[in-house]
């Protein structure tokens, strides 16, 4: 009976400790919804020719661009846009994601769309059509927008950086902790059951198929204390949330020690909250296999330019071959 009310107190904390993390990053999502700004334009109609030209030069709130075009003399429409929204970030925007149109004003091609979602200020974005046999076409384009301030997009301020934990307070000896993890000679705290709800690894190290699960103090090797204890405080019942800073960390603890929970609150961190750049996200969601992230980032991949730069990063050799494969069949629907 003990045991039993025991283990309805520990199933309480877990449903606690899910509901402060999901309550978080719900209030900070909806933080990072009401600082942005929705930036639309629509060009007047435009004749593009074979001779290249620039069909529209402007500026609409602290964004800049050029627009060109050319038919070549296989009647291929071909379109360049470069974007500068340099004014735009400094006063306060760190990112755009919207989406841009360009459309034959008669009809001569269906609309082609480009998504747009950019950290960096500079960009050129190119589209050719496959037109419909004319050697001049009347056209127009239009995008829209979401400028994302950076006040919305700073997890540091959210989140502490680990060296300010204090995991000697975390783990503290009380009536609900049964063992001792000794790592580096430092000592946590803890409690077997709860550890064994999050984690398969501690489940069979604690169960009577091990000496461990008998003893009082269990080493844990090959391991830092501090990398232990930030995986261990992120589904503490009051958890340290993940930031830019421990992501990866927390990720590759996860993984080693098989706390499932902790991989799914970072990747809730990474789609909702991260300004991590794009070559790492994708690696990211393909080394640690959340499913979400990669379908976004495999989204995203929307035009050559993006795929060149991901070729030239260092994360483009580390990733599997079936992201690769997923890569490939998305450039193929862009063609």
């Amino acid at each position: 009976m003990k045991i039993q009310n025991f283990s309805n107190k520990l199933l309480k904390m877990e449903n606690h400790i899910v509901f402060k993390i999901y309550s978080t990053f719900k209030e900070h999502a909806q933080i990072s919804k009401q600082q942005t700004k929705v930036i639309s334009h629509k060009s007047d109609q435009k004749v593009v020719t074979g001779i290249t030209s620039v069909l529209e030069t402007g500026e609409k709130d602290g964004i800049k661009h050029t627009w060109s075009g050319q038919v070549d003399t296989s009647q291929k429409a071909s379109f360049i846009w470069k974007f500068d929204w340099e004014e735009l970030k400094k006063q306060g925007c760190n990112r755009l994601v919207g989406h841009l149109i360009v459309t034959s004003c008669f009809a001569s091609w269906n609309p082609q769309r480009v998504d747009i979602n950019w950290t960096d200020t500079k960009h050129a974005v190119s589209v050719t059509v496959e037109s419909g046999g004319f050697s001049s076409y009347t056209v127009l384009f239009e995008y829209k927008l979401t400028a994302h301030s950076a006040e919305s997009h700073k997890p540091e301020k959210l989140f502490p950086p680990p060296e300010k934990i204090s995991f000697d307070e975390i783990f503290v000896a009380s009536d609900k902790t049964d063992v001792v993890l000794v790592v580096e000679g430092k000592k946590l705290n803890v409690n077997k059951t709860f550890l064994s709800i999050h984690s398969d690894y501690f489940s069979s190290l604690f169960s009577a198929n091990f000496i461990e699960g008998q003893m009082k103090e269990i080493e844990i090797k090959e391991v830092s204390y501090e990398d232990f204890g930030l995986l261990l405080s992120s589904f503490h019942s009051n958890p340290h949330f993940p930031n830019d800073h421990t992501v990866e960390k927390l990720l590759e603890m996860a993984n080693r020690f098989q706390v499932l929970s902790v991989i799914g609150i970072v990747e809730y961190h990474l789609l909702h909250i991260s300004k991590i750049g794009y070559e790492k996200m994708l690696w990211l969601a393909d080394e640690y296999m959340m499913p979400k992230l990669l379908e976004r980032c495999i989204r995203q991949m929307d035009s050559f330019e993006k795929a060149g730069k991901l070729k030239m990063s260092p994360e483009c050799e580390k990733l599997s071959d079936r992201t690769n494969s997923l890569i490939f069949k998305r450039l193929l629907e862009i063609i």
